[in-house]
């Protein structure tokens, strides 16, 4: 069982960093006030973790996101709006 969690948690792990390869905030709108955030478009998988994430503008946005460094390399932190 723990063998299933840990290869779940990584599997989630791999999922946002290869979402931080989909998204770049250089192209996505800043969120006002914070140079860190950019507004992003994710899918949400059954855990309700954001994957998939896509730079957008902030009419279309579902997330506000921000890159992080993780044991597995760079990785998206998002938030649902």
């Amino acid at each position: 069982m723990k063998t299933r969690i840990a290869a779940l948690a990584a599997t989630v792990a791999l999922m946002v960093s290869a979402g931080a390869v989909a998204a770049s905030p250089a192209v996505a709108d800043p969120v006002p006030g914070s140079p860190n955030l950019f507004y992003a478009s994710c899918a949400v998988d059954l855990l309700g973790i954001p994957v998939g994430c896509l730079e957008t503008d902030e009419v279309h946005a579902t997330h506000v996101c921000q890159y992080v460094l993780t044991t597995f390399g760079l990785g998206l932190d998002c938030i649902q709006r």
